[in-house]
């Protein structure tokens, strides 16, 4: 199993993701011999698992099912062991984008923290391509290692313990693009401008504070980048559902009623614009902004290299 090289048929040690709805989805390590609880009852890996097809609907003991899915960027974003604050698929788009990213490029990020842009980064650059991650806290890394390795990945991407605003990503003058997601991103400037390629390479820094950005522009400015520009990426979601109006009372209605011939008692009108007056009610589709909207998550600075 590999989260850029995907395959067909669950096996022994994978990392599979247990859907049970669009909001309730987990992973589990698939383990001969192991089993799973779930609301459904219990998976039983040697028997449900190691051998079906990924994408199968499996039937747990109580009689209930869940789908079994092949692990992406996308799901693993949304279902990793938290060690940090991490980023989601709506800034991890733009920043794919803005950073130019393809397959062969080479990616320089800072923090690594819990990996949910490190795994979509992997698979942007796969199969020639390769991160360089750097992650100062040492239990972060060594997590993020083993993380990547059974996931399959370790080749495409090397995890580096150490202070990038002091010593660096420990690579000059080949990356394409560099992301820093770090306290301070002014003081690793210099560093990202001695990692990218001699010219056209791309920074992004991720930031929750205005703050941050304006000492991080002045940097970036010193160190002679251009096209500095700042975005925030707001996502609002809306329900589409049919929802009833009570029609207004004009005063006209019983004139317009009788002037156009509407007869209640003729079937063939029933579901005419007339019928819906006499209800007093309208039906229609329409799009609802969900109540709780997930508001400012952080500022994302882009600049090139000159």
């Amino acid at each position: 199993m590999s989260f850029v090289e995907y395959g067909d048929t669950i096996k022994d040690g994978d990392t599979a993701i247990v859907f049970l709805g669009h909001e309730s989805m987990f992973p589990v390590k698939v383990q001969h011999g192991t089993v799973t609880q779930t609301k459904y009852g219990v998976i039983r890996h040697s028997t449900d698992l190691i051998g079906k097809k990924y994408g199968s609907k499996v039937t747990c003991s109580k009689g209930g099912w869940v789908f079994i899915l092949h692990p992406t960027p996308e799901l693993w974003t949304m279902n990793l062991p938290h060690r940090t604050q991490i980023l989601y698929s709506t800034d991890i788009s733009i920043i794919t984008m803005m950073l130019e990213l393809k397959p062969g490029s080479i990616v320089c990020e800072s923090g690594t923290g819990s990996g949910s842009l490190s795994h979509a980064l992997i698979r942007t650059v796969a199969p020639t391509g390769h991160l360089y991650t750097v992650e100062f806290h040492h239990q972060r890394a060594e997590k993020a290692r083993q993380e990547f390795r059974e996931h399959g990945v370790e080749h495409l991407v090397t995890v580096t313990n150490q202070d990038v605003c002091r010593n660096g990503f420990g690579v000059s003058n080949i990356a394409d693009a560099v992301f820093l997601d770090i306290p301070s991103p002014w003081e690793a400037i210099g560093h990202a401008k001695s990692a990218l390629k001699a010219e056209g390479g791309r920074i992004c820094s991720f930031s929750p504070c205005i703050e941050q950005v304006q000492r991080t522009c002045l940097a970036m400015e010193e160190y002679g980048f251009t096209e500095i520009n700042t975005l925030e990426i707001l996502l609002r979601v809306y329900n589409v559902r049919t929802i009833s109006l009570q029609i207004p009372d004009l005063g006209k209605a019983a004139e317009d009623n009788s002037s156009s011939g509407f007869d209640s008692s003729n079937p063939s009108q029933q579901g005419s614009p007339c019928a819906n007056l006499q209800q007093g009610t309208v039906q229609f589709k329409s799009g609802v902004p969900l109540r709780e909207v997930v508001g400012h998550t952080g500022y994302l600075t882009f600049a090139t290299k000159s």
